[in-house]
């Protein structure tokens, strides 16, 4: 699985990308995560990726041609029917706060593609021409991750490759059928068996303490 980020962010995408589950896998080349900045690729001498919007209103959009241009790198798309390679199988994501809500299943779906670029925006947003172009290019999957608004579409972009990442063979070892089963919302316990926080007691169920694994499977189904 190749992640294609793009970002004007790289350093503090490699970061998160570099620790836990996600940066083993990096170094089991389970996966694999480049960048493409694009700011690298506008037409002026600055580096500036951003214009004010037209209609007015607050802020600033990032230019379209600069985004189509890292994905079109970041896939190895020719620019010609007869120039460069296409990489295979490839999906590009698109974040808004106004998409559908990304979920599990989606995590399954995106696993099943060998290329994965993650576009990141910026300031109050991209222009839209650029959405238009990209599916040019590969499908376009449009997610929102969480109801937020975040300053930048990195932060949603780690969570979409840190869910995929997890569901590739091999990542999660052995515990991966029960790791995925797991209801994110159930409540878990640890030692010791009693904790005391200001004269009060509080203690780990007893059904969980049991080892009857029928019951502990049926309380948790209850939380």
């Amino acid at each position: 699985m190749r992640f294609h980020l793009i970002t004007l962010f790289e350093d503090e995408c490699d970061a998160y990308l570099s620790a836990s589950i996600v940066g083993r896998a990096r170094k089991e080349k389970k996966i694999s995560v480049a960048y493409q900045n694009p700011r690298d690729f506008v037409d002026n001498k600055w580096g500036k990726v951003d214009e004010r919007p037209y209609g007015g209103g607050p802020g600033m959009v990032m230019s379209a041609m600069p985004v189509a241009r890292a994905v079109q790198r970041a896939l190895r798309i020719p620019t010609s029917p007869r120039g460069g390679m296409k990489k295979s199988r490839a999906v590009i994501i698109w974040f808004s706060p106004s998409a559908k809500q990304f979920t599990n299943k989606d995590a399954d779906a995106l696993a099943k593609y060998g290329d994965i670029a993650l576009v990141c925006g910026r300031y109050e947003g991209i222009d839209e021409r650029a959405k238009k172009i990209l599916k040019t290019l590969a499908p376009v999957k449009e997610f929102a991750v969480g109801e937020a608004v975040y300053t930048g579409g990195e932060v949603p972009a780690l969570a979409v490759v840190d869910a995929v990442t997890r569901r590739l063979p091999g990542v999660l070892g052995k515990d991966a059928s029960v790791e995925e089963r797991r209801i994110a919302s159930r409540a878990v316990y640890t030692r010791p068996e009693t904790i005391e926080y200001k004269k009060k007691k509080y203690q780990v169920p007893k059904v969980l303490q049991t080892g009857h694994h029928a019951n502990i499977n049926a309380w948790r189904q209850k939380r």
